[in-house]
């Protein structure tokens, strides 16, 4: 992922990350975020996605996802991100400082491509998120859609 950005639309945001392999720009990702269902949730991918809240509680790394690469892909189930503190999936963290609670579990992991929160368990919510390639049902109720 090189840069992100936001648009809003019909009172929904979008924000979209684009892609490069090797320095070579291959594509953009847009994202529809349910702002109606979870907008803290959702503010915190968008304010990631444009990278304008600061720095992270150690000061060591800009909020945001720019710069920040996939480092986990599943064939048949996700492609998974967010983490642009460590790199390796250990790392992140939210815009409110550290982890926050899950905020519903309305929404299914009932199709391809949504935009999920990774987590480490309940209520650990941070800047790790995951794209799912096939249908999750295994994962409602754990990750917030």
């Amino acid at each position: 992922m090189s840069d992100g950005g936001t648009q809003e639309m019909e009172e929904k945001f979008r924000c979209f990350f684009d892609i490069s392999i090797n320095s070579v720009h291959v594509g953009r990702i847009i994202f529809e975020l349910f702002t109606d269902t979870c907008p803290k949730t959702c503010e915190n991918f968008r304010a990631l996605c444009t990278g304008t809240r600061g720095m992270t509680k150690d000061a060591k790394h800009k909020l945001s996802y720019e710069g920040s690469r996939f480092h986990r892909v599943v064939k048949g189930f996700m492609v998974q991100g967010g983490d642009f503190t460590l790199g390796n999936g250990k790392g992140g963290e939210s815009i409110f400082g550290g982890t926050f609670k899950d905020e519903c579990f309305e929404r299914k992991h009932d199709t391809e491509f949504l935009l999920s929160m990774a987590n480490k368990g309940p209520d650990t919510n941070a800047s790790q998120f995951f794209i799912t390639t096939a249908v999750c049902p295994h994962l409602d109720g754990k990750h917030v859609v």
